[in-house]
């Protein structure tokens, strides 16, 4: 018997769930967009005391929120919504407040991040909890992972205040 290809719409979510959930991982990517450029922000800008060090790690967190970019826009698109991740969508979108953008001194760049990476870190634990309510273990799982990540960039930032 001749197979044919069929096409089956995979159907992961009802239209209000997927709608949900696609609106928080777009708030997501917003404020991970966001997050991502006030880190190169800080990178670009950074001088004073432990400036190398301080320059490179600005980059690697950079690097890791890009790919947490991609991963919150790819789940959206898979679930079947449209990822909002234009820079001025972001802009609009984001809940993070705005970077210092006169910050010059190391301090102030450090203790600028930590202040974002923290509400950012909080955000991440409400949307575990907001995806696991809408019954979708695999984006709560995605949010973790981005979660543990951050709080360990929190982690490093705030090491940097210490005396």
């Amino acid at each position: 018997m001749p197979r044919t290809n069929v096409l089956v719409e995979h159907v992961m979510f009802d239209a209000k769930t997927t709608k949900d959930l696609v609106a928080l991982l777009n708030q997501s990517l917003a404020d991970t967009l966001d997050l991502a450029y006030q880190t190169k922000q800080a990178h670009w800008n950074v001088k004073g005391q432990n400036f190398y060090g301080l320059h490179l790690l600005f980059d690697k967190f950079y690097e890791q929120l890009s790919t947490y970019v991609d991963d919150f826009a790819e789940r959206a698109v898979t679930m079947g919504g449209q990822a909002m991740g234009t820079i001025r969508a972001a802009s609009n979108a984001s809940s993070l407040a705005e970077y210092p953008l006169d910050a010059l001194d190391s301090k102030i760049h450090v203790e600028s991040l930590v202040e974002r990476y923290g509400e950012y870190t909080g955000r991440m634990r409400k949307a575990i909890k907001k995806a696991e309510q809408l019954g979708d273990q695999d984006t709560a799982d995605l949010y973790t992972t981005v979660s543990r990540a951050l709080d360990k960039a929190l982690w490093m930032l705030r090491a940097h205040q210490q005396a």
